[in-house]
């Protein structure tokens, strides 16, 4: 069994522990020197980041090949329209070229954490939500996709990385479980959709990092 630790990330925290500046780091939620990301989640984005101690589940999770999929939470500026949405299903011509097929669908705002600090608010421009599913990992990826349908992204949460969920995890803190490596298995965009991630409304945490671990597998 391998450890993997579910952590919701705060907006404005640095995907690593080493010290460059006076940014946030992991280093201020973790002290255990063993653990690595896997993969990254940019600084001003917030929601779902794995950490392990095992170079094989990290490599398992982050190299293209597995293609796990990953949901995201976008809100953009504007009110979408469907055939932005039908744009970013079908796939979007990026500088570094066509991105694949995404599953996209306008949803409600989400009943989570209010982000410190808040996104530029104008009254006479609406905001909507956007729930997007994509299995590549470009740089800045979802940002850049709805940026080029003409509803810029405003603020971005990951809210599950294959079958790992973000669920009722509070702002900041984390929980450890126990996965096996033999029994991951890819999950389809279809099992992506239909096992979307549900959230409940959590107090802003203080910044200190509570872990619970328990045992499960990807089964």
């Amino acid at each position: 069994m391998s450890r993997l630790i579910l952590f919701n990330k705060p907006y404005g925290v640095l995907c690593q522990f080493r010290r460059t500046d006076e940014r946030s780091t992991l280093a201020d939620f973790f002290s255990d020197p063993a653990i690595h990301p896997c993969g990254r989640l940019d600084f001003d984005s917030e929601g779902l980041l794995l950490l392990t101690d095992d170079g094989q589940l990290n490599a398992r999770i982050t190299e293209p090949k597995y293609k796990l999929p990953k949901t995201y939470w976008a809100q953009v500026d504007g009110e979408i329209t469907d055939e932005a949405i039908k744009q970013l299903k079908q796939g979007i011509m990026l500088n570094d070229g066509m991105t694949m097929p995404a599953i996209v669908k306008k949803i409600a705002e989400p009943a989570i954490w209010q982000r410190d600090p808040p996104i530029r608010y104008r009254a006479n421009i609406p905001t909507s939500w956007i729930e997007l599913t994509i299995t590549e990992g470009r740089n800045r990826q979802v940002r850049r996709m709805t940026a080029a349908v003409g509803f810029p992204t405003l603020r971005l949460i990951r809210a599950q990385i294959g079958e790992w969920q973000i669920n009722d995890l509070a702002l900041g803190m984390s929980k450890e479980i126990n996965v096996s490596l033999g029994r991951i298995k890819q999950v389809n965009h279809l099992d992506a959709q239909q096992s979307a991630p549900s959230f409940s409304r959590r107090k802003k945490c203080n910044g200190q990092v509570k872990q619970e671990t328990i045992s499960g597998s990807l089964s």
